[in-house]
């Protein structure tokens, strides 16, 4: 009898701990689930500080010569496991970084398409693109968090300057288009003659796209000195 209610016990006692998991498990479920933009939006920050933070133009050379998609139709809209993904793998390569201090964005420049790519920082959408020659289009998601990856474009105001550098060189952009446009406008990445940087990214809730695009007006040695706003220390 005895031996039959201490067994009892024990079963209750890991029916009651096994309740007590599923509830903390339900809970962390449940704050995933109400906080999954915020903490998708915390990750995405990270994994752009982490590209940036002491990059060297050794690392840009080298990343440059990896392989690359560009096929924007394979690209995935971006969530918490995705972000978590890049977090881990360290598979995007950042060929440089680019800064537009008047809607504060600073980011590092990624080579392709890559669902990684994307989930870092600003990604090069054609194979042949140079810093300062011709046509540099770059395309990044719009997260609901401001601030984060290409979401600041929204607030960038023509006359605006953006700054790219492959950390040889540091080349300045002036804006001097902004436009809403339909997500066929593939023109806006063809290549050009005159020097310029196009910005792609999501606008009205990912039914259409941001344009912006500026002029070349100054490209400069990437001194110590200049390479201070990319943040990259």
């Amino acid at each position: 009898m005895a031996e039959d209610r201490q067994n009892s016990g024990k079963k209750q006692k890991l029916s009651m701990l096994l309740l007590r998991i599923a509830a903390v498990i339900l809970l962390l479920v449940g704050l995933i689930l109400v906080f999954n933009r915020q903490i998708s939006g915390l990750v995405v920050k990270q994994n752009s500080q982490s590209a940036l933070k002491g990059l060297t133009a050794e690392q840009v050379v080298k990343n440059q010569r990896q392989k690359a998609t560009y096929d924007f139709s394979q690209v995935k809209e971006i969530d918490l496991a995705q972000a978590a993904r890049s977090r881990v793998r360290h598979t995007a390569g950042a060929v440089g970084a680019m800064a537009i201090p008047s809607v504060k964005l600073y980011l590092p420049v990624m080579l392709g398409l890559s669902d990684d790519s994307l989930s870092t920082g600003g990604a090069t959408m054609r194979a042949d693109q140079k810093m300062g020659k011709g046509n540099y289009p770059l395309a990044g998601h719009y997260m609901t968090e401001k601030g984060i990856l290409f979401s600041p474009l929204e607030d960038v105001k023509l006359g605006a300057k953006v700054y790219l550098t492959d950390l040889k060189q540091v080349y300045v952009y002036q804006i001097n288009y902004k436009k809403v446009v339909n997500p066929y406008a593939v023109w806006l990445v063809n290549q050009t003659k005159q020097p310029m940087v196009t910005l792609i990214t999501c606008a009205d809730g990912g039914r259409n796209r941001w344009a912006l695009r500026g002029k070349l007006v100054k490209r400069e040695r990437a001194s110590d000195k200049k390479l201070e706003m990319f943040k990259l220390r």
